[in-house]
């Protein structure tokens, strides 16, 4: 498959007639760290390209998750069970750091791309794709703090904060397919200092303390499980509302019914067919691996999330079912037909649906690169470096 199969004329065409159109409301967004990164994006080299400063936030998030790969695989090693080894309590303040280092640069990059008139579609997908793979890192680290273990979170609890992150990422971008506005959540901003402050009292405190029973007969791993659901769901009743007045105002795209719930089937249909699996596991599946149903899962939902973004973004219709999903069917049947093969069936779909979406990313954004005559990673055009 070439990268010209991505991005047909439409979607291009779409791209060209495109204008950035966001609301952020939050109080901490808007009082606290865009004056931060205002004042902190002055001290970048104009050379600095905006993407490159997005893939490098995004590559601190990467780390964390390689890191605890290596350290913490299958979420054993804040247990105080027998035979684990507890991850080094020096991790924790790198993580803290490195999530702050991602979410600075995150909200740093179109502030330099805005500076460098650089601003673009092409930094927008860019910035967003990688978000949308991020939901599925970010959590995946924080998990490792509590662990598994009887007065913690299991992993299927685990997996369900990780659909609520999912979700209210989705959401959002379901929400701007519809009204064309991105009404950032305020959620995001929470969840990136919640996950810097939990990193750093995991440091100064030990993983024990998300052991403490609290007056309630729950543990502070658990109490901190009800928050991040809160936190991922904040965001749905602005949506909403929002949905609601921009077909009450005719602002949005004025989509039918239809039309309009197309996204949400796809989500829906992928969704549906993962939770089935864990359920149906022969194995048991996610509690045997996981770390692999979790990479899983979130590189197949950053495609799907991609997909849509660039629908909204090129005015195009969304597609209504990811061939991805189709490929979950066909491995749910192989493994209830040949349960010894379940977990390298696992294994290939995680490798294959890595592929497949990093050659998705790279090629709608070497097509994009092409027609709007830009360099990714660099603030040259291409005519203009070979000067």
């Amino acid at each position: 498959m070439t990268s010209d199969a991505y991005l047909t004329k439409e979607h291009l065409a779409g791209f060209d007639n495109y204008k950035y159109n966001a609301k952020d409301t939050s109080p901490l967004s808007i009082y606290v760290m865009h004056p931060f990164w205002n004042w902190l994006v002055e001290y970048f080299p104009k050379w600095i390209a905006p993407n490159l400063m997005t893939f490098a936030g995004f590559l601190f998030t990467v780390a964390n998750f390689v890191m605890l790969s290596w350290y913490d695989w299958g979420f054993w090693a804040s247990t105080d069970l027998e035979n684990t080894t507890p991850v080094p309590n020096w991790f924790w303040v790198v993580a803290a750091v490195n999530i702050f280092l991602a979410y600075t640069l995150d909200g740093i990059d179109g502030k330099q791309a805005r500076r460098i008139k650089l601003s673009g579609p092409l930094g927008e997908l860019f910035d967003h794709g990688l978000d949308s793979y991020s939901a599925f890192f970010i959590p995946a680290c924080l998990y490792s703090i509590f662990g598994r273990g009887p007065t913690s979170v299991p992993p299927i609890r685990m997996y369900y904060i990780m659909w609520t992150i999912f979700f209210n990422f989705y959401l959002s971008h379901w929400e701007k397919y519809n009204t064309g506005v991105l009404y950032l959540p305020w959620g995001y901003d929470l969840g990136m200092w919640g996950s810097v402050l939990m990193y750093l009292a995991t440091w100064m405190f030990g993983y024990q303390l998300w052991k403490v029973d609290l007056p309630w007969g729950v543990s502070a791993g658990q109490l901190m499980e009800l928050c991040l659901h809160v936190s991922a769901m904040s965001n749905l009743p602005m949506v909403v509302y929002n949905m609601y007045r921009s077909y009450k105002d005719r602002t949005g795209k004025m989509r039918t019914m239809k039309e309009a719930m197309r996204p949400l089937f796809t989500y829906g249909s992928f969704m549906f067919v993962c939770l089935l699996w864990v359920f149906v596991s022969p194995s048991d599946i996610m509690n045997r691996d996981p770390r692999a149903v979790y990479i899983m899962t979130g590189t197949i939902f950053s495609n799907i999330s991609c997909r849509l973004i660039v629908s909204q973004m090129s005015n195009t219709t969304a597609e209504t079912f990811n061939w991805m999903t189709g490929v979950l069917c066909a491995a749910i049947v192989m493994s209830l037909t040949m349960p010894l093969l379940e977990r390298p069936i696992l294994y290939l779909l995680v490798i294959g649906s890595s592929l497949a979406h990093w050659h998705y990313g790279s090629g709608v954004v070497q097509q994009m690169c092409v027609h709007f005559n830009r360099r990714c990673f660099m603030v040259t055009k291409p005519e203009e470096s070979k000067e």
